[in-house]
């Protein structure tokens, strides 16, 4: 399948890390932000690398779609890993964001980080994360994978660098929640898709 035009997670795989990835939400002036660390700092992990298929006949039915898994789970947390960048800075200059989005999902990014600058705020602290793969769809054309995510925001921050102080979080923020995404399978590796923080529910 070719790929985006431009730069634009039966057995249940996990990912954990509690320092480097996360999710767009609503925190303030209307804008999406999330954190993953301290805005005058890197980030504390390197993406994940994409887990390929293994290619050995003896592996069995199980073992692929483990591997499967594994490798659409690594594409979305190395996503969210170059996400946590773009959002310190405000901006997805720099970022690999182009090998783990296509165009629908990076423009979501992009368009967070730019009303984040009109707003002047960055993001800092930290996140929870733990992700998992709750569906997966091997035998269409595009084979595709559903994940879902408990965010963590008891240690995020949104901060005003006009103002130079945090924006608390709204009120009606829940400080854990689920949220959702979206991958395929493109050319031997996965893509997401599609990233939807709108919230399902406390976790």
């Amino acid at each position: 399948m070719k790929r985006p035009a431009r730069p634009a997670p039966s057995l249940t795989v996990r990912v954990r890390d509690s320092a480097a990835v996360f999710l767009v939400l609503t925190a303030t002036a209307g804008m999406s932000a999330c954190s993953s660390s301290d805005g005058d700092s890197k980030a504390s992990t390197q993406p994940p690398t994409a887990v390929s298929p293994s290619s050995s006949p003896s592996s069995s039915p199980t073992d692929a779609y483990a591997e499967e898994k594994a490798a659409a789970l690594a594409a979305y947390s190395g996503m969210t890993t170059e996400q946590a960048k773009a959002y310190r800075q405000a901006s997805i200059k720099g970022t690999a964001l182009e090998k783990y989005a296509t165009l629908d999902a990076l423009s979501r990014i992009e368009l967070d980080s730019y009303r984040m600058k009109e707003a002047g705020t960055v993001v800092r602290g930290e996140i929870g994360h733990d992700a998992e793969v709750t569906g997966l769809d091997m035998t269409s054309k595009t084979p595709r994978a559903t994940l879902s995510d408990c965010v963590d925001l008891s240690r995020y921050e949104t901060y005003d660098t006009k103002a130079k102080k945090v924006i608390p979080l709204p009120t009606n923020q829940p400080v854990r929640y689920r949220a959702t995404a979206e991958a395929e399978r493109w050319d031997g590796h996965w893509m997401v898709t599609d990233i939807d923080t709108r919230g399902g529910g406390s976790c």
